[in-house]
């Protein structure tokens, strides 16, 4: 009899663990400096007064961390998140915790070294979501495409798919967000901005018309890498 109360015991308190889990959610929200991402040939201008349009804007999110006030971490390994501009749906990211307020959000940006070279996979991570280097067993970790009068490209393109995992041209970041202790988290619910500009010029000057095409791993894509994981921050 004992034996048959413990076990109901362990089985209700697994249950009320489970029922407390609930959705948390992280809302991404692109921005060119201060205004909001449009695809709809609006142009805008860089640091270096470069005018540009963009097309195409998207970026793996995988591995995330959440940190609460006691520094507790949950983990949500392998993970992985394709953020579309073209696709609003995708920068939602639900998760599934019992976290009550997250002081402290890590996560990749990009996809880790394991996947990158076990072949073909699903979900986000199928090469038909065009993500995918065929040429190069791997993946973009990152892509920014449009249109400037600055470009020396044909049709002005300038354009730029960032990926690279061996020592010398490792493209993968770790981006780190704290959160406000003022930060409203009654909804469950972190609002993440991703500038764009910081493409450009957060931590090396890239300027589009001498470097307006980035399709390989190397030099340049490390230094892109470096800039466009600067791009995220929290939404006041």
């Amino acid at each position: 009899m004992k034996k048959i109360v413990a076990f109901i015991v362990v089985i209700f308190f697994a249950c009320s663990a489970i029922a407390q889990k609930q959705i948390f959610t992280i809302q991404l929200h692109h921005k060119v400096g201060k205004e909001n991402l449009s695809l709809l040939d609006k142009t805008y201008f860089n640091a270096f007064n470069e005018p540009f349009t963009v097309q195409k804007f998207r970026y793996y999110i995988s591995n995330i961390i959440l940190i609460d006030d006691e520094q507790k971490r949950y983990n949500f390994s392998e993970q992985y998140f394709l953020i579309d501009e073209a696709d609003s749906a995708t920068k939602i990211i639900q998760l599934q915790t019992n976290i009550q307020h997250v002081r402290q959000i890590q996560f990749l940006l990009g996809v880790d070294s394991i996947k990158n070279v076990s072949g073909v996979q699903e979900g986000a991570l199928d090469p038909m979501k065009g993500m995918f280097w065929t040429w190069k067993s791997g993946y973009i970790f990152a892509k920014l495409e449009g249109q400037s009068d600055s470009s020396h490209l044909p049709s002005h393109y300038f354009t730029y798919h960032i990926g690279g995992i061996n020592q010398n041209e490792n493209a993968l970041r770790v981006v780190q967000l704290n959160i406000p202790v003022t930060y409203n988290q009654s909804k469950k619910i972190i609002h993440i901005d991703a500038n764009i500009l910081q493409w450009f010029s957060s931590v090396h000057s890239i300027k589009i018309a001498s470097t307006g095409y980035c399709h390989q791993p190397g030099a340049l894509a490390v230094a892109i890498a470096d800039n466009y994981s600067k791009m995220f921050s929290i939404s006041k």
